[in-house]
């Protein structure tokens, strides 16, 4: 067994989510304005109060990622290869979409197929945004110099 990985601390953890949900906020809002209909304020809302979800929920997954990896592999976060970093954003947003869907349609009104295919959309677009995002904090605030 592998001994205890090196874990990002508290700072840099709520560092990288903010810097995640804002920036995926200032992203994927307009493209979700473009393509579901639902207005400006209504989507800004939606998408903020998912964003909070989200937060709560990156920092209790990437936490408990990196520590199950870093035991079955002894590296860190930022040594993570490509195939690990796609299973890594794949269940982020899978978790995500069990928790969101009902607010999708709570706060839309939409049908339970339309606000599951906008929730999809919406965790597509945030997988490919995860990917990018983490594998660059990874490379600008490596694990060694966590703050």
């Amino acid at each position: 067994m592998q001994h205890a990985p090196k874990l990002r601390s508290p700072l840099d953890r709520l560092r990288q989510v903010a810097m995640f949900e804002i920036g995926g906020l200032l992203l994927i809002t307009p493209a979700f304005v473009w393509l579901s209909g639902v207005p400006l304020v209504d989507s800004l809302g939606l998408l903020a109060l998912i964003a909070a979800i989200a937060a709560v929920w990156n920092a209790l997954y990437n936490t408990s990622f990196d520590w199950v990896e870093g035991r079955l592999t002894g590296r860190t976060a930022d040594q993570r290869p490509a195939l690990m970093r796609v299973v890594h954003a794949s269940g982020f947003e899978l978790g995500l979409l069990l928790v969101s869907l009902p607010v999708v349609m709570a706060w839309t009104g939409m049908s339970w197929l339309q606000a599951l295919v906008a929730d999809i959309g919406l965790a597509a677009a945030y997988v490919v945004y995860a990917y990018v995002f983490n594998l660059g904090y990874d490379r600008v605030f490596p694990v060694s110099q966590s703050a």
